[in-house]
C-alpha cells in the first residue's frame, strides 16, 4: 500500500472517529425527572434547560455558574426558584461531584443533565464515575462553529480523563 493511500485512511479514520465520539452522540428525551442540570460552559445550554423546565419535565432546574459574569444567569440566581452553584474545580468532573452532593442533599433520584452535544460523551464518562444510577443527557444546541471550536479541545480531555483522571 503507498504512502498516501494509507494516510487518507488513517485520516478518514480519525474523521469518523471524531464524527462519532462528539457529533453523532445521542440525546435522551426525557419525559419526568427530579432535577434539570445545566453546566457551564456554552451559554446556549440555558435556552434548552430552561426549555425542560418550563414543559415540566422536572420540578428543579439547577444550574452550574462559570467564573464569567452572565446577566441571564445572574437574574436567574438571584430568584429562589433555581439551584445556582459553582463547581469546586471548575471542571466537568468538578461538576459531576458537585451534582452528586446536591443529588443526596435534595433527594433527587433521576437527574437531566443539559449540555452541547460535542460535550455529550465525556460527560457521560465523569458523570457515569460520580453518580449511580447516571442522570440522562440532553443536548443543547450546538452550531458548526461550535463544533469547529470545541471538538479541538474535547479530544484532548476526552484522552486525559481516559488516560490520566480517572477519578470521580
Amino acid at each position: 500500500m503507498r504512502m498516501g493511500a494509507a494516510f487518507g485512511i488513517v485520516v478518514v479514520a480519525f474523521l469518523a472517529l471524531t464524527a462519532y465520539l462528539f457529533m453523532l452522540v445521542p440525546s435522551a428525551h426525557p419525559r419526568r425527572a427530579d432535577a434539570i442540570v445545566v453546566l457551564a460552559g456554552d451559554r446556549g445550554r440555558l435556552a434548552e434547560g430552561l426549555r425542560l423546565f418550563h414543559d415540566h419535565v422536572a420540578p428543579a432546574l439547577a444550574l452550574s455558574r462559570d467564573p464569567e459574569p452572565w446577566p441571564k444567569a445572574n437574574r436567574l440566581c438571584a430568584s429562589s426558584r433555581f439551584v445556582c452553584f459553582h463547581a469546586h474545580p471548575y471542571s466537568t468532573r468538578g461538576e459531576a461531584e458537585t451534582v452528586a452532593r446536591l443529588a443526596r442533599a435534595h433527594d433527587w433520584h433521576s437527574i437531566v443533565v443539559v449540555t452541547s452535544r460535542y460535550h455529550l460523551r465525556r460527560a457521560r464518562v465523569l458523570f457515569g464515575r460520580c453518580m449511580h444510577p447516571a442522570p440522562a443527557f440532553v443536548a443543547a444546541h450546538t452550531t458548526v462553529l461550535d463544533y469547529v471550536f470545541n471538538v479541538p479541545r474535547e479530544w484532548a480531555k476526552l484522552l486525559y480523563q481516559e488516560a490520566v483522571d480517572r477519578g470521580c
